[in-house]
């Protein structure tokens, strides 16, 4: 299969294949008449890498983990590392965008308070509420408080 065939076929961009290519990990590539021909190997390797770039490696972690996948010796190690370091980068993200929602939730709550002018006793009823919340869970709502 061809560089645009394969890129066709699989909606793969040619400058991903390229940038496959010049790392020098095909497995079976070979030139023929001018064009690069690509086995099964290669496609399943190109679908390793599209879901590496799609999870949120750059092309360096990307290539360096690729290197991984085909060397001889066993890497599953230092592959679960970069994976890890990945995933646990991803959860710090994931907890930073739900502080800002429950700030949100909460900036939100106030003006619904004060458009429908909700008795006080309802407005401590539900700092009690977002107090426990905080205690529970710290690292997803520790800084509410200090919008109260």
């Amino acid at each position: 299969m061809t560089i645009e065939e394969a890129s066709k076929e699989y909606a793969i961009p040619v400058e991903v294949l390229e940038e496959y290519q010049s790392w020098g990990l095909c497995s079976a590539v070979k030139s023929v008449m001018g064009a690069w021909q690509y086995d099964e190997k290669d496609i399943e390797r190109l679908s390793l890498i599209m879901t590496l770039h799609d999870i949120g490696f750059t092309n360096k972690e990307v290539e360096q983990y690729m290197r991984l996948v085909v060397a001889e010796d066993n890497t599953s190690e230092e592959q679960m590392q970069m994976l890890t370091r990945l995933r646990r980068k991803a959860m710090n993200e994931i907890h930073f965008k739900q502080k800002q929602l429950d700030r949100l939730d909460y900036l939100c709550y106030e003006i619904e308070k004060n458009k429908k002018n909700i008795p006080a006793a309802a407005v401590r009823k539900r700092r009690v509420k977002m107090s426990q919340y905080d205690e529970t869970n710290p690292a997803v709502c520790k800084n509410v408080r200090r919008y109260r």
